[in-house]
């Protein structure tokens, strides 16, 4: 059965712009006759509890799903042997690199800034084995193009930069460009609903499926959810949580309707309204009560 999904990542409590795109992808699948499946992408940065409290919330909206929630964490056997598949065909290379390395140093003018310079790409073996006496080495893709195009529901058609993105990082984390692939796959999802963030991560994680012989998904990246400052919404922002939101009184799915423009009182309500073709296109900013 082809399915949408939500996959939180449990570095902390849900804000309210989480729990919209959470409700959005939950409409998207239903509406489409899809399941819905849950994901939790347990590989970094995890907070103790903070996954109960999540998959709690959801359910106190009333999105349901189907199945076992998929623990990422479960998948390290998987993840490594794409690695491996994709190293024997000649497709990785090991890479030295720090982030602010890579941040720092020039590109080619065609290229966004930040994208990877090449600089490990073609080292000779000496070159590697004294590398690896400074530090681990993390796994790069050696990508083949440089961009990659997909349609995306909201957007149209997306071109982005595909560069030689990093597969598994030094300390030995596979990285989320190749889980995400991997575990969408994996679980059946055929449909990706998530921010708008991430849109021009799609073309690279597309390209990167059709390396592995995976189906690609389609796409539909929806507007984030911003402070009064233009800012992304975070904690800092104050009441943003489904718990603190209700300790104030504040009704979070009112609140998550009214920004749809959905009139019914919940999920159930809101699948007779949902029209992907009326939801708004802007960022949706929010200014929590004190």
């Amino acid at each position: 059965m082809p399915a949408g999904r939500y996959a939180p990542s449990p570095s902390g409590d849900l804000h309210v712009g989480n729990l919209r795109t959470a409700v959005l992808a939950w409409l998207f699948a239903r509406s489409s006759g899809r399941d819905f499946v849950m994901r939790v992408d347990d590989l970094d940065r995890v907070r103790e509890g903070a996954a109960q409290r999540q998959l709690a919330d959801l359910a106190a909206l009333g999105l349901d799903w189907d199945g076992e929630v998929l623990w990422q964490s479960t998948r390290a056997e998987a993840h490594a042997e794409a690695v491996d598949r994709l190293g024997a065909a000649g497709l990785t290379f090991e890479c030295f690199c720090t982030r602010r390395e890579v941040l720092e140093a020039p590109t080619a003018p065609h290229r966004p800034p930040g994208a990877y310079p090449g600089t490990c790409r073609d080292l000779s073996e000496a070159e590697r084995a004294e590398r690896r006496r400074e530090r681990p080495a993390a796994v790069r893709l050696r990508s083949q193009v440089e961009a990659w195009t997909v349609s995306d529901e909201l957007h149209g058609e997306v071109t982005a930069d595909v560069d030689d993105l990093v597969l598994r990082r030094g300390d030995g984390v596979p990285a989320y460009n190749l889980t995400v692939v991997l575990d969408d796959a994996h679980q059946g999802v055929d449909q990706v609903v998530r921010g708008d963030d991430l849109l021009t991560s799609a073309p690279r994680q597309a390209y990167l499926a059709t390396l592995l012989e995976l189906p690609v998904p389609s796409y539909a990246h929806v507007p984030l959810a911003l402070n009064t400052d233009g800012a992304r919404l975070a904690k800092r922002d104050g009441a943003v949580t489904l718990a603190e939101l209700r300790e104030r009184g504040v009704d979070v799915l009112s609140m998550i309707g009214a920004s749809l423009g959905f009139t019914g009182a919940g999920p159930q309500d809101w699948l007779t309204e949902f029209d992907p073709e009326r939801l708004p296109r802007d960022p949706w900013v929010v200014d929590p009560p004190e």
